[in-house]
């Protein structure tokens, strides 16, 4: 079988894998053999198991949707993220969230700053005025 798993950056996986596990708080946890029958599932805050040979890689997915069409398993989240746990990876993309909200909290600023200087602009020239 084949997992691919894409998110708005771009794809973080694509490879061969044994089997898959998929787990979401809303929808339980179910499994994913060679030969499935296909399915279409969503994943509000979960995660994929990939299993290959002796490897097992964890995706942490939030807001996702999977299907599985003969033997190709195809993620699309909305955020993911890899690590050889699942309380690894769900740790990484916790972090990853965290830095983005930081940023567009200080982008957020820097905008009412702008908007700020700019309307004292408008002011001080008279503009708009008729």
């Amino acid at each position: 079988m084949r997992i691919i798993i894409v998110t708005p950056e771009g794809e973080l996986y694509n490879e061969i894998v044994t089997s898959v596990v998929i787990s979401s708080q809303s929808n339980g946890e179910y499994g994913i053999l060679s030969g499935h029958l296909p399915i279409v599932s969503t994943i509000d805050t979960g995660y994929v198991k990939m299993t290959y040979n002796q490897l097992t890689y964890y995706v942490v997915i939030i807001n996702g949707l999977v299907q599985n069409q003969n033997d190709i398993i195809t993620v699309i989240a909305q955020d993911a993220y890899i690590g050889d746990s699942k309380d690894t990876a769900m740790k990484n993309l916790t972090d990853i969230r965290k830095a983005r909200l930081e940023a567009n909290k200080q982008r957020n600023v820097e905008l009412a700053l702008a908007e700020n200087e700019l309307k004292k602009q408008i002011k001080q020239t008279g503009a708009g005025k008729l």
